[in-house]
């Protein structure tokens, strides 16, 4: 086991040797599983993954931005306290879930940050979709400070935040992978481990940037059929059971009427946001002006979500392009 797992086990152990008399011989891993976990980032993901660690027994030690956004895990028997400094000075075991990369800079190594007052050995996970040259940094940055930083980024929404069913791409070192799952498998349904530092966050840029590609295509595919006198139910089946099926168009399809249960049969509210999907393909476009790699698919995805959120869509669910085709061509 790592030296950060024993100290984080040895803190508990100290703590309580000696509560009910005969001492249990077990490892300070098992005996640590229930000591707090902090939380920082109680957003639309945040939420539903904090409130299924206080499922499994966690107690629960939380801060958010916007102190509204607590007030349910609050209820559910989480601790709020006021910055992220004070959740390092309570728990050694925090997972952050933020928005973009300057929130994540700003959590850990700002003014109230989670550096300040981080305990030594303390196993930081870190599940934003961020920039993986940040990951990195801040991970020198605790290492520093004695602590270990891994990136861990999800797939799935909200839907699968809140049913426990998430995908975690996992980026750090490897020994310290056994400690993170532990904790992440309380939330999802899949913990993968990626490789080192960064590459968690690659993992999941690739991801989404296919994401966002494959369903301009099958948003593209609809429409053009229904242009052409076809039923859209019927040409989602005819999808489905061909070779362009795929994820967009059997799971998640953008147009209304054709599923029931996602974003595109409820006016494209919920899910994962334009916005969002724009950022996404920005850091996707970043890394590969970074690599010398072309993505000229990519590349053109980015500014067709980025053009959307111009256009009044950020906050609609990324599937809202079928409506913004349609829209350019005047038939909204």
């Amino acid at each position: 086991r790592s030296m950060a797992a024993v100290l984080r086990g040895s803190r508990y152990l100290v703590g309580r040797s000696f509560n009910h008399g005969a001492f249990a011989f077990v490892s300070s891993r098992s005996m640590a599983s229930k000591t707090p976990v902090g939380f920082i980032g109680l957003g639309n993901m945040g939420n539903p993954m904090a409130k299924n660690l206080l499922k499994h027994g966690y107690p629960i030690i939380a801060t958010d931005v916007f102190p509204e956004s607590c007030k349910e895990v609050q209820e559910l028997g989480a601790q709020i306290v006021d910055s992220p400094a004070e959740v390092a000075d309570k728990a050694d075991r925090i997972i952050t879930m933020l928005p973009s990369s300057p929130n994540v800079m700003e959590v850990y190594t700002g003014s109230n940050g989670i550096l300040k007052k981080v305990k030594k050995g303390s196993l930081l996970i870190d599940s934003s979709t961020i920039d993986p040259t940040v990951s990195k940094e801040m991970a020198a940055a605790a290492e520093k400070m004695g602590a270990v930083f891994m990136d861990a980024p999800v797939s799935g929404g909200v839907g699968a935040a809140s049913s426990a069913k998430l995908t975690f791409m996992v980026g750090g070192a490897e020994e310290e992978f056994t400690a993170a799952k532990e904790l992440l498998s309380c939330m999802g349904a899949n913990v993968v481990y990626c490789g080192q530092v960064g590459t968690g966050q690659a993992a999941k840029i690739c991801n989404n940037m296919l994401l966002a590609i494959g369903m301009i295509g099958t948003a593209e595919t609809m429409n053009l059929g229904i242009r052409l006198g076809l039923d859209p139910k019927l040409l989602a089946k005819i999808l489905n059971m061909s070779s362009g099926r795929c994820w967009s168009s059997d799971t998640y399809n953008p147009v209304p009427g054709v599923m029931e249960g996602v974003p595109s049969g409820n006016n494209y509210q919920g899910g994962f946001g334009t916005q969002l999907m724009a950022k996404d393909l920005g850091l996707a476009q970043n890394t590969a002006t970074n690599t010398k790699t072309p993505v000229p698919l990519g590349s053109l995805a980015h500014q067709i979500y980025r053009m959307m959120c111009a256009r009044g869509y950020a906050s609609k669910d990324f599937s809202s392009v079928f409506a913004f085709l349609r829209e350019e061509e005047g038939q909204q």
